[in-house]
Parts: C-alpha cells; sequence; structure tokens
C-alpha cells in the first residue's frame, strides 16, 4: 500500500486481491475478510474510469451481501477474471485454442525468457573472496604511488550454455509450430540462442527471428521456410546440421532442443545414429513433444523410439504451462 499510495477504495480492493488471491478458492475469503476489516462503504467520489470492453466476466462473488453484483460490476474492472483465465489458458492445449485466445497466447508467449544451464567460464569477473587478483591489484598500488592498498581478487564467471532449438513445421505438427515458434522468437531476445526449422529441409532461422516485433519476425519466417506442412526427414536434416554446423562447434557443449512429435518419413536407423552423435557433442539434448500429453500416449512411433534412447530429458510441449516446464529443464532447473 505505501508502494501503490491508492487513493480510490477500488484501488485498494484491485491491489489486494491481485496480489494477495494465488488460487480461486481464495476469493471469497478476500472478499469476506475486506468486508469485514474496510467495511462496505461506496469507492471515492472520483468517477471511476470506464471498464475495457472484454468478454470475460468477473468471477468473484459478494460473501457479505452488502453490495449488488451491478454495484460490483460497475465499480470495478474485470482484472482478476483476466488473471484467471490467463491461467486457464496457460493448460490449454495449443490445438484447441480459438482466434481471441491464441491472440492472448501471443501477447503471453512473448513474455518469455530462456536461458541454457550456466557452466564455468574461463574468464574471471572481481568479487570480494577468492584467488588474488595480482594485475589489478598492481595497478592499484601504482595508482596509489606504491603505498599498501587491499588485495583485490577475482573469481571464475558463470555463464549460460548455448541453446540451439530445431523446431518440426511439417504437416503433424501445423496445429503447434506457430506457438512454438513464437516461443523461439522470445528465446532469441536472451544470449546464445539459435533456432532452425525441420521439415523437408533444414533452414536457419536465428536472423529473422532476432526482429523485435513477433509478427513481423513470424512473416520474415514464414518468407524464409520453404517446406511449411510438409513431410519430415529429421534423420536426414540432424546429419545436415551437425555436418554444417554441430560439428564446428554450434552443438558442442550446448542445449539442443528439438520440439517435434517424432514422425520420420525416412530411415529412423539413420535418425538413432544422428542422435547417439548429437548426444556426444551436445551437454544435453532436449526432445518436446506436444503428444506427450494426450492420455495413453506411448513413443512407438519409429522415429520418436528410435530417438529416445540418446535423450537427455523428455518432456511436453503442447501449452503454455509445458513450454515453462521446458524452460526449467533447459535451465537446468530438474538436475538441481
Amino acid at each position: 500500500m505505501d508502494l501503490l499510495g491508492p487513493t480510490r477504495r477500488t484501488d485498494l480492493y484491485w491491489a489486494g486481491r491481485l496480489t494477495l488471491c494465488g488460487e480461486r478458492d481464495d476469493l471469497e475469503r478476500y472478499e469476506r475478510v475486506f468486508a469485514a476489516y474496510f467495511g462496505s462503504g461506496e469507492p471515492a467520489a472520483r468517477a471511476m474510469p470506464a471498464a475495457p470492453v472484454t468478454r470475460l466476466r468477473v468471477v468473484a462473488r459478494d460473501a457479505t451481501g452488502s453490495r449488488t453484483t451491478t454495484q460490483r460490476e460497475a465499480e470495478a474492472p474485470p482484472m482478476a477474471a483476466l488473471a484467471g483465465s490467463a491461467e486457464v489458458l496457460r493448460h490449454r492445449d495449443f490445438a484447441q485454442l480459438n482466434a481471441d485466445e491464441k491472440a492472448q497466447l501471443h501477447r503471453m508467449l512473448a513474455a518469455f525468457t530462456l536461458r541454457g544451464e550456466t557452466r564455468r567460464s574461463a574468464r574471471r569477473r572481481p568479487a570480494r573472496r577468492g584467488d588474488v587478483d595480482p594485475r589489478r591489484t598492481v595497478r592499484e598500488l601504482l595508482r596509489r604511488g606504491g603505498e599498501p592498498s587491499r588485495l583485490l581478487r577475482h573469481t571464475q564467471a558463470d555463464r549460460p550454455r548455448r541453446v540451439v532449438l530445431l523446431v518440426d513445421v511439417s504437416g503433424s505438427m501445423a496445429p503447434y509450430a506457430d506457438a512454438l515458434l513464437r516461443f523461439a522468437h522470445a528465446a532469441v531476445r536472451g544470449p546464445r540462442t539459435e533456432v532452425f526449422t525441420v521439415g523437408t529441409r533444414l533452414t536457419r532461422v536465428t536472423r529473422e527471428l532476432s526482429q523485435r516485433d513477433p509478427d513481423l519476425a513470424m512473416a520474415a519466417v514464414s518468407a524464409a521456410v520453404p517446406d511449411w506442412r510438409g513431410g519430415t526427414r529429421l534423420g536426414v536434416l540432424l546429419r545436415e546440421f551437425l555436418d554444417r554446423w554441430g560439428q564446428r562447434g554450434m552443438a558442442r557443449g550446448a542445449v539442443v532442443v528439438l520440439l517435434s512429435d517424432g514422425w520420420e518419413r525416412g530411415d529412423p536407423e539413420l535418425l538413432a545414429a544422428q542422435m547417439r552423435r548429437l548426444r556426444r557433442l551436445a551437454h544435453r539434448v532436449i526432445w518436446a513433444n506436444p503428444r506427450k500429453a494426450r492420455p495413453g500416449y506411448a513413443p512407438l512411433a519409429a522415429g520418436m523410439a528410435a530417438a529416445l534412447p540418446s535423450v537427455d530429458a523428455f518432456v511436453e510441449g503442447h501449452s503454455l504451462a509445458a513450454l515453462g516446464s521446458l524452460a526449467a529443464v533447459v535451465r537446468g532447473a530438474d538436475r538441481a
């Protein structure tokens, strides 16, 4: 309250509700406690701005009975309803979203960040504790004219590992490709991230996704990728990636994430051999499959079955919550 400095009772109500209610069951309790402490009077005389047009409705109930629903809706914008809707949307399958939900999903995906698991760098940074830094210490002595000074120290710096995303844009991944590429667009804003699309061809789209505006970035990707909704040649394209980029250093020590349902049109043995090769180069290999969340799913597709022995983590990739879990796995949270 000190930070917000609310001047209206409505501001006070929504500030508390949006920060103190963690789930739907808390709403009725919050209503009861707020009315008991602050009373059920009307808000200050200053006019409330008109509530924004929205298809969602307020889900709160007036437990005290002191104000009617019409009064509540007139004085308070449906912010909590939007927050509740966003929580529901986080767990919805991308393939089941309508146009309005996809627009809201795009805004939520734009806020994602993706950082690789940290590793010790050869470089050092100044620190209060650690080994003595002789160069900085001598420079400090010279600056003081030879007068004694405290010893300056340094320690090894941590830096995130490179993250390489291979996004399947074949026909079987059509319901998920747009959301996964927007997730990749948010990831490219972070340091040391590379993105490729795979289908019948391998296309590097890091430069296209580096544009700040998500819609412009997606338009650039659409123009650059020639094999939308085609077949899948995972083994051939993974070999091309390793021969052209991975073997030369892009995959060495990196966290490589494949976002695909595992359908393979080519030889599964080739995919298995290239996955073993990738596993030897990369720090970790993560496979995110949007179909893994379906009831009764089993990795029986030839490509998926061939790749799994070389995968360090096999996760879901069908929803916003699943992508959040994927980001945690990329950071190494599952190994902490």
